[in-house]
């Protein structure tokens, strides 16, 4: 499996590019920003991307998207419940500052226990709303591996302060989904370090049992 991390944009959200060895298969994950960096990668493997995944409708997440997929042909897809978020990119961007991506288009959505694809590499979408109502994660069980979006975070978990976040719903899909993985699995949260499920349920204030 090819990973390379890229965080991107002025917030630093990580982009993920994952792709097969052998059939040069891709998957990008959350292009917020710097598209040209996430195809100067795309290009050292010789990648074709396949898809282009968004694991919720931020900003600092989908910015680049259209870009990507411009120059790729790849589909985008993104989980339903966030297509109101997305149709705000313009107040998103009056937030932070920020010049607005323009209008985003979702080409397919993705439900939970769907599956995503880049030539055998296989990963499980997880819908884990509480950051916003269409977040997702994704899990590839081969790999240990979870790319987690916004819910999860090295020692914290994601804002629910904003439109369509809830603390209640962010809680219950960590206990319910998230920690219902293994103990080593990797996690590559939206912004920051890596970090395990394992450190995480043990160490992770907003995750202890009362």
């Amino acid at each position: 499996m090819i990973h390379e991390i890229l965080p991107v944009g002025p917030l630093q959200c990580n982009c993920s590019i994952i792709g097969d060895e052998t059939t040069c298969d891709a998957i990008v994950i959350d292009p917020g920003d710097d598209i040209a960096d996430v195809l100067a990668i795309i290009q050292k493997h010789s990648l074709q991307v396949k898809q282009i995944v968004i694991t919720h409708a931020h900003i600092d997440h989908v910015g680049g998207a259209m870009k990507l997929r411009a120059t790729t042909g790849a589909p985008i897809v993104l989980n339903h419940n966030d297509y109101t978020l997305l149709k705000m990119l313009d107040m998103q961007a009056a937030w932070i500052g920020m010049k607005s991506p323009g209008k985003v288009e979702i080409d397919h959505s993705v439900a939970d226990a769907d599956k995503v694809e880049a030539g055998p590499l296989l990963a499980s979408v997880i819908h884990t709303p509480g950051h916003t109502e269409g977040s997702i994660c994704l899990y590839f069980p081969a790999q240990q591996k979870l790319i987690a979006g916004d819910t999860l975070f090295a020692g914290s978990i994601g804002r629910t302060d904003l439109p369509g976040g809830s603390f209640e719903k962010i809680i219950n899909s960590l206990h319910e989904k998230v920690l219902a993985l293994p103990d080593e699995t990797v996690v590559v949260p939206g912004h920051g370090p890596l970090t395990t499920i394992g450190e995480e349920r043990e160490s992770n204030p907003f995750l202890q049992k009362k």
